[in-house]
């Protein structure tokens, strides 16, 4: 079977691009719902902004035997959140749009929430369960964008695999810190001799 050639008018693309210059990387082609996706992208914008708030305040604030390494995690995922927000505002200035960042109503926005948590395990828990609404939230922009954008689909499978990966890392030491912070022990085991 002979492969089926690849046929495009050239000419009418280069005199779209040239018509409308101005809309940047917005062309014709372009299917999703602009305003729509800008939205969206604002909403995860906040969203990732709340999380590196929330995972700075969990690094300053972790204390106890085990803090020091559950801080370095923080950091980590903070920074890595940073990144998502960047490329989420560059993203929305692509698409001709303006990345909120104002700290007003930032937590409207948001599709996670700030919650600080009184101790080490509390903190984990409470940037797992944001972990988990970002995965949900992200895998449902994933769909919505379909094939109409398939670059910010792209980008937040990206940021999704990434969140998938956070949510990784807070659920393995949430099981080494166990539920008092503490490393969870093996169950005592009695021997035929003591029973």
């Amino acid at each position: 079977m002979a492969a089926k050639p690849f046929v495009s008018d050239i000419k009418a693309i280069r005199e779209r691009a040239r018509n409308h210059i101005r809309q940047g990387a917005v062309t014709d082609g372009y299917k999703a719902d602009r305003q729509t996706v800008i939205k969206v992208l604002n909403e995860a914008l906040a969203t990732e902004l709340v999380c590196v708030l929330r995972y700075k305040y969990h690094y300053y604030m972790a204390s106890g035997i085990h803090s020091k390494g559950v801080a370095a995690e923080f950091l980590e995922h903070a920074n890595e959140e940073q990144q998502h927000a960047d490329l989420i505002a560059q993203r929305i200035t692509q698409l001709d749009g303006k990345p909120n960042l104002s700290p007003e109503g930032l937590l409207s926005r948001s599709h996670s929430e700030y919650v600080e948590g009184k101790d080490v395990v509390e903190m984990i828990e409470e940037d797992l369960v944001a972990e988990r609404i970002a995965i949900d939230s992200y895998r449902e922009i994933v769909q919505y964008l379909g094939n109409d954008d398939p670059t910010t689909r792209r980008l937040m499978e990206e940021i999704l695999a990434k969140e998938e990966e956070h949510a990784e890392d807070l659920g393995n030491l949430l099981q080494e810190l166990g539920k008092k912070g503490e490393p969870a022990r093996e169950p005592v085991r009695k021997s035929a001799a003591h029973v």
